[in-house]
């Protein structure tokens, strides 16, 4: 018997706002610019990136390339893009002593 070893993409699992902000909360921590694109970029085809496109005026080709491996989106597209999304950018103090975000 062999095993089958599927492609999991995380897309799939992005079926609500929630989840999505859970998504990106995750990858914001991180502090890692590429990475934070790349998970944009993951719930930006979860959303479907014509849609998107529509909703935020950008246009697809924009849209990949923000998000893509190498994109460096502009603070103006990760706006637009988080605002078609249902989800917000938001701040909360830091505590250095401890190198992690304040709890809210």
């Amino acid at each position: 018997m062999s095993e089958k070893i599927y492609d999991y993409d995380p897309a799939a699992a992005l079926e609500s706002e929630e989840a999505i902000a859970v998504f990106l909360a995750d990858a914001l921590e991180t502090g890692d610019s590429a990475y934070i694109a790349r998970a944009m970029g993951i719930v930006a085809r979860a959303k479907g990136m014509t849609d998107l496109a529509r909703e935020t005026g950008l246009s697809r080709e924009q849209l990949y390339r923000s998000f893509s491996e190498q994109g460096n989106p502009t603070l103006k597209t990760m706006l637009a893009v988080m605002r078609a999304l249902g989800v917000e950018l938001t701040a909360r103090p830091h505590d250095a002593e401890r190198d992690e975000p304040v709890p809210s």
